[in-house]
């Protein structure tokens, strides 16, 4: 189970809700390839029918204002080339491919090439969502690389004067068609980054054929779009259109002005936004000051004399604690120690000599070294020797030895 649902419980318009966006927001601009079955054109002129090949099917609609367009009617067994978007329709819990234009197969060249492209860019990373940027909420100078006289760029000046005429314009002229233009559209997206000109880069054309729209998805464009430090918003053609460059790009604009929408923030906003803070701030400082004021009531002298002695009682009061503490351990050191000293004096009188003489005992030394004399046969007759009692001494002459018992 995916972690970041792992507590979450969905309703069933809340998942389709975001399968939907999920789906509607990542697939479009797609090119299918399929045979049609279950062609089911509507009175009202819309097509209903279902694409297939051999290990899957999708079901797909063209509505009206694309249908009237094609020079022929397809029907089922027809292999055709589509272009579209995915939908999902809520009501049913089912997607499907919302039809922009058909091709009978074998008329398809460009869009072969075009698929291929993208599979080779697709692989190189050049369409990596890691790699894209998000645009500045506020730029300073936005860069419009496209042709000078084109309604793209007219568009585009329009919207971005009436949103916000703060912001400064540089227009980078480019042939947007035929030999050549792809040269002149890395040109300038090198020279804007290399100059740094623009905060953000808009980068398009007004609507036309796929092949007018070929430099947008070359190679040394799509290169420049992923080399570019300046985030770049592709906005080439109508909605219905889309180039290579619409994947490469760090935001993909349905229209030049759609992308003028997107870059800008409207000057009554940001206005607004600055009042909002002002205020906000205000009243953040307006509040402080109240609650530093509240604080600063209670500092009067006789709390402040109250709260001193408070204080100062409860100081006198552990110091007491402490100073009886210290008397109760002393006391209670000198009784061990004392008691430890009497143990000592005891059994120090229990093991002392004098404690056997008591007893009745005695000690018997010779006359000159002292040496105590543990056995008789060590005296001679004739040699003298001293006797220690309890009670005083004696000097003694041995008259006999007698023998051992």
């Amino acid at each position: 189970m995916n972690e970041l649902f792992e507590d979450h419980v969905f309703s069933v318009d809340d998942l389709t809700t975001l399968i939907k966006q999920t789906l509607e927001g990542s697939f479009y601009g797609l090119t299918v390839a399929g045979e049609i079955s279950n062609f089911r054109p509507a009175s009202s002129g819309h097509w209903y029918f279902q694409l297939n090949d051999s290990e899957a099917s999708i079901q797909a609609v063209m509505f009206k204002q694309k249908s009237w367009r094609l020079p022929f009617q397809p029907k089922d067994g027809d292999r055709v080339v589509v272009t579209g978007n995915i939908s999902v329709y809520a009501r049913r819990g089912s997607y499907q491919i919302i039809c922009e234009t058909m091709t009978r197969s074998g008329t398809g060249d460009i869009l072969a090439l075009l698929e291929k492209r993208k599979q080779e860019f697709a692989a190189a990373g050049y369409f990596d969502a890691e790699r894209k940027r998000p645009l500045p909420e506020h730029p300073k100078r936005i860069g419009i690389v496209t042709s000078p006289t084109g309604a793209a760029v007219r568009d585009i000046l329009q919207v971005l004067k009436r949103r916000n005429p703060s912001i400064d314009i540089v227009v980078l002229p480019a042939v947007v068609q035929g030999d050549g233009a792809a040269k002149t559209i890395r040109a300038q997206i090198e020279a804007a980054n290399r100059w740094r000109l623009a905060d953000i880069l808009i980068i398009g054309r007004g609507g036309g054929s796929l092949e007018d729209l070929l430099p947008f998805s070359e190679k040394i464009v799509i290169e420049a779009i992923v080399s570019s430090e300046i985030p770049i918003v592709s906005a080439v053609g109508h909605e219905i259109d889309w180039a290579l460059s619409d994947f490469a790009a760090d935001l993909r604009a349905p229209t030049p002005s759609a992308a003028a929408e997107l870059v800008s923030q409207p000057l009554e906003d940001t206005s607004r936004t600055i009042r909002q803070s002002v205020v906000s701030m205000a009243e953040i400082l307006q509040s402080r000051i109240t609650l530093a004021k509240s604080r600063t009531a209670l500092f009067t002298p006789s709390r402040m004399t109250e709260y001193f002695s408070r204080r100062m009682e409860q100081a006198h009061l552990k110091t007491d604690d402490l100073r009886q503490s210290m008397s109760s351990l002393v006391v209670d050191r000198l009784k061990s120690t004392r008691s430890a000293w009497m143990l000592l004096d005891r059994q120090l009188e229990t093991l002392s000599p004098l404690a056997i003489l008591d007893r009745g005992y005695s000690i018997v030394t010779t006359a000159g070294e002292k040496r105590i004399v543990r056995d008789a046969n060590t005296l001679s007759p004739g040699d003298t020797f001293a006797v220690r009692f309890a009670k005083g001494s004696i000097t003694a002459t041995t008259d006999t030895v007698g023998q051992k018992n």
